[in-house]
């Protein structure tokens, strides 16, 4: 099992190399639907949102996903927006300093979760635009899943 330094430098160079020249609202429907098509063909039970700046744009829940996963993906995106940087990152940040994110980040853990599963939608010399997530999984495999169709719909724009 990776420890979390190296999780984190994988997760730091995914942040580099998944950033867009622009990204619209045409562009979060046809990634969200590329997700949830994909979630869908192989059974998982997840909710999947986009938004850009405060708005929510896309927004799918998959058969065995419930309620608490859309609480979870907005607390999720709440700390993609207060870092400027993926959930999963900011958790593994405060585990490679030997920290809980719940106590040493001084947030109130009902409202922010440092657990893998929303990206920050980057732009090329701009930055954060929004976020892309996905809820019901462990975070890791959250993480995956959202990295894959990010790199996958960045590809398919060169």
């Amino acid at each position: 099992m990776f420890e979390a330094a190296t999780i984190l430098s994988l997760i730091d160079e995914e942040e580099r190399e998944l950033a867009f020249p622009h990204f619209d609202l045409e562009d979060a429907w046809i990634l969200g639907s590329a997700l949830r098509e994909s979630a869908r063909e192989r059974g998982l039970p997840v909710v999947i949102g986009i938004s850009l700046g405060e708005a929510r744009v896309f927004h799918t829940a998959l058969p065995g996903s419930s309620a608490d996963n859309d609480e979870w993906l907005e607390r999720k995106a709440r700390v993609a927006r207060r870092y400027g940087r993926s959930s999963y990152g900011v958790g593994m940040l405060f585990r490679s300093r030997d920290q809980d994110f719940d106590t040493h980040s001084r947030l109130d853990p009902s409202v922010f979760a440092a657990a893998g599963g929303v990206f920050p939608i980057l732009i090329a010399g701009v930055g954060m635009v929004g976020t892309v997530g996905v809820s019901g999984l462990p975070q890791a495999d959250d993480h995956a899943l959202v990295v894959e169709h990010l790199r996958a719909h960045l590809a398919s724009r060169r």
